[in-house]
């Protein structure tokens, strides 16, 4: 064989090798280039911020604003009327029924207010003949004081012109004493000034003891006087009609409030939901007679996860979905209360695979004015939910 026929095969060998091996370093180096990549792509990755949640989805019921509620009897009985039917509007404190007491417990307070009437009536008629009588005490009083004191006083200036008069005469007394003395007077004129002395002392005694007896009359009277007007005056405060006033004005508050329990009047105002009880029906204390609410705001209870919660906060707005046709387009509200509380789901999915045990806060949102018509009868519909949380509002 020739050196050109063996150099053949061993050519074809060779680039063939050489081809094997640029082959499999292409595929090791795009393999390692492929690892690289990867890698690198992983540590960006992770080196990357979570993606932020900028909406939490729910489910809700719908009810009106400050809840639905249930209107109850306030004591056992049987239902006379009823004065409204679903749908009608009520203002608070207005009659909605009466129980079929009402009409023994109004005759109970009319006769309490005829007796108190009848009370307040003898109370008036012993007031005044209390005044009466004072009055009449103090004429008396006066009576007793008035003249008395007038003879007092009289008598008084006796005493005093009595006493001028005997100083006077003491004076001219002692002169004809001087007089006699010196032999110009006779005696029989000094036993004369001596005379009118003496008359004028018995005199002054005589009016000095009138003096004291008018003054001790005087003040016996008017202390008699005085004891009856205070008599008088103490039996009109003290007088028993007024402790029947009292009584009767306490019999007709408690008659008032057991009339009160037989009538039904709404706790707000708002709209009849429902009417649960008929005319003629028993009802215990407590039994909801009607379902109420004010259906002029409506709101949406959202039942919320724990999970999300705490990306829910007051101000944000929200979507408000029908799954089941009851609105067409969607609502918009926003979240104007979240719950202190976690409690377990009310709300169902009807997602057979749905968390039936799920753990959940309870957030209220209004409905915007404009869409809360739409839904005034349809409290209690299910709804869905979306709270746009990255809302700054």
């Amino acid at each position: 064989m020739s050196i050109n026929q063996t150099q053949g095969p061993f050519k074809q060998n060779f680039w063939l090798l050489i081809g094997a091996l640029i082959f499999v370093g292409g595929i090791a180096f795009w393999t390692a280039r492929s690892l690289l990549v990867s890698r690198q792509a992983a540590l960006e990755e992770q080196a990357a911020p979570p993606p932020q949640q900028v909406s939490v989805a729910a489910l809700g019921r719908i009810e009106p604003q400050g809840q639905v509620v249930d209107v109850a009897a306030s004591e056992s009985g049987r239902l006379s009327q009823v004065l409204v039917a679903e749908g009608d509007r009520v203002a608070v404190g207005q009659i909605l029924a009466y129980l079929d007491l009402y009409e023994v417990r109004l005759a109970e307070r009319d006769l309490a207010a005829s007796q108190l009437e009848e009370a307040q009536s003898l109370l008036q008629a012993e007031t005044a003949a209390g005044a009466a009588r004072i009055q009449e005490a103090q004429t008396r009083y006066q009576q007793a004081d008035q003249p008395q004191t007038y003879a007092v006083e009289a008598q008084a200036a006796t005493v005093k012109s009595l006493e001028a008069e005997i100083s006077l005469a003491r004076t001219d007394l002692r002169r004809f004493r001087q007089l006699y003395q010196q032999g110009a007077i006779a005696r029989q004129e000094l036993d004369q000034r001596q005379t009118e002395v003496n008359r004028l002392q018995e005199e002054l005694n005589s009016a000095l003891a009138t003096r004291s007896r008018l003054e001790s009359n005087r003040g016996a009277d008017l202390n008699n006087a005085q004891a009856q007007m205070s008599s008088a005056q103490a039996g009109a405060q003290l007088a028993q009609v007024q402790t029947q006033v009292e009584s009767a004005a306490q019999n007709l508050a408690v008659a008032e409030a057991r009339l009160a329990q037989t009538v039904i009047r709404a706790p707000q105002s708002g709209q009849i939901l429902d009417v649960l009880q008929q005319p003629g029906e028993a009802v215990g204390m407590g039994d909801p007679l009607m379902v109420m609410g004010n259906t002029q705001q409506m709101f949406v209870v959202a039942e919320v996860y724990e999970t999300d919660v705490g990306l829910v906060a007051v101000g944000q707005s929200a979507e408000i979905i029908s799954r089941n046709g009851a609105f067409e387009s969607a609502l918009s509200g926003t979240v104007a209360q979240v719950g202190l509380q976690i409690f377990k789901n009310d709300i169902l999915d009807d997602d057979p695979a749905a968390n039936a045990d799920a753990r959940v806060v309870e957030v209220r949102l209004r409905i915007d004015p404009g869409d809360s018509e739409t839904v005034t009868g349809l409290t209690n519909l299910q709804v869905d939910v979306v709270i746009d949380v990255a809302d700054e509002n």
